[in-house]
This record gives C-alpha cells, sequence and structure tokens, in this order.
C-alpha cells in the first residue's frame, strides 16, 4: 500500500508541481486549500505525512500544526511546512509549534523529494 500525503496548500501551481512530484515518487496525495477546515479534514483522513503551508485563507499554518500536536491521533504526525517567507522569526514559530521540517519557497524538486523522503523514513 503506498504513503498517503495530505497538501495543504492555497496556491494551484505549488498543488500541481507537489503532487506530480510526489505521485511520480509512488506516493498517493491528497489535497486541501482551506486553513479553516484542514483540520477536519485531516481527522478524517489522517496521511503518513503532512505538508502544510503557512499563509492559508481562514486560518495560519501555525495554528493548524499546534491543534494537530494537541490531539492524541495527530500529536506525531510527520509535518513538513512550507512558506514564501524564510525568516528566522518564521522557521523559529514553526519549531514552537511542532514542525518536523521546513522549507522555504521556491524550492526545488529535488529538495522537496530529498525531505519528504526523509519524512518518510522516520516513520517506517
Amino acid at each position: 500500500m503506498s504513503k498517503r500525503v495530505m497538501l495543504i496548500e492555497d496556491e494551484p501551481n505549488i498543488i500541481e508541481a507537489i503532487s506530480f512530484i510526489l505521485s511520480r515518487e509512488g506516493l498517493s496525495v491528497e489535497t486541501h486549500s482551506d486553513g479553516t477546515t484542514a483540520n477536519d479534514k485531516l481527522r478524517a483522513s489522517t496521511p503518513d505525512l503532512l505538508i502544510l503551508d503557512v499563509m492559508l485563507p481562514g486560518k495560519s499554518g501555525y495554528d493548524i500544526l499546534r491543534e494537530l500536536r494537541e490531539e492524541a491521533g495527530t500529536a506525531d504526525l510527520p509535518v513538513l511546512m512550507l512558506t514564501a517567507r524564510g525568516q528566522t522569526r518564521d522557521r523559529e514559530m514553526a519549531e514552537r509549534a511542532g514542525v518536523s521540517a521546513f522549507m522555504t519557497k521556491p524550492f526545488s524538486n529535488a529538495e522537496m523529494l530529498e525531505q519528504v523522503r526523509a519524512l518518510m523514513a522516520e516513520t517506517s
């Protein structure tokens, strides 16, 4: 059975690119683009890995991540956070919220695959 990745991102080009890269890697990719309903979506379909954008409509990725870490079912879910803002402060906020890995946009396909493989290996 293939590993499942949920991508919560609101930028169509990034959704398409990441979905393509990960599908080619043999992963099953589910996407969602609304911060407000992201945690409901995650509870309904707990993936093996979450790729989470910081700036989403309705609720920030930081808030979503904090809520995930407070729930027993998702407390240990590996989360790769994406942001266009790569300042130290953003990274520190993500780490305080409990992020597993952090990546700034734009990123290369190779970087994305390397990070996803590393996080998937930790959960195997």
